[in-house]
């Protein structure tokens, strides 16, 4: 687990992709806590160590298989319980698998705002209607649906839906999708974004 502490009044939980928590989302944890923000990242997969790229096939099935994303609501639910009193805001910023476990928290009153990179599997749970402030960032290319299709159906839902140049992964600067420009113009959203309210 990562903990980034800065005394502020706002807790900003961060939800790893199916990869672990690795250099990626260790920088991102940085970037957030760099803007005056607690940070909290579980580890979900409890392994001590996250996978690497090239075994992404095995980390997708260990996952689904060892933890799920129903599991992992639970577990984002179990950190709100401990902190709601704590905080005035708590955010839940994920990404792919772990946007659409953000998605899953945005209908919990005790969530204060939700960011989701990539969260492709959003698509099986369209239903969720988030009570709070709701910004999700899409790729222009999704190899597994159809980006639009998944963007008009959340647009009925008076949520801020955002499409950018590249492909899933483009904000993380370890992946060959990188796009830096992409990536750049996300992490402003998100700054103003933890700014409102």
């Amino acid at each position: 687990m990562i903990r980034l502490q800065q005394n502020s009044s706002t807790l900003v939980i961060v939800v790893h992709e199916i990869y672990g928590i690795n250099q990626h989302i260790q920088d991102f944890c940085t970037f957030i806590s760099s803007q005056g923000k607690d940070v909290i990242c579980p580890d979900l997969l409890e392994k001590g160590s996250a996978f690497d790229y090239s075994q992404e096939e095995n980390a997708y099935r260990y996952f689904v298989k060892d933890i799920g994303i129903e599991e992992a609501v639970v577990k984002i639910k179990g950190i709100l319980s401990i902190y709601e009193q704590k905080y005035k805001k708590i955010v839940i910023i994920g990404f792919s698998v772990g946007a659409t476990v953000a998605w899953l928290c945005s209908d919990d009153e005790r969530v204060d705002g939700v960011i989701g990179y990539y969260g492709s599997r959003i698509r099986n749970y369209l239903e969720v209607k988030p009570l709070c402030p709701t910004m999700l960032f899409f790729p222009e290319e999704e190899p597994s649906f159809q980006v639009d299709e998944v963007i008009g159906t959340l647009a009925r839902k008076h949520i801020n839906i955002e499409k950018y140049s590249g492909k899933h992964g483009f904000s993380d600067p370890y992946s060959t999708n990188y796009h830096k420009e992409s990536a750049q113009k996300t992490r402003g959203r998100i700054i103003d974004f933890l700014d409102e309210g």
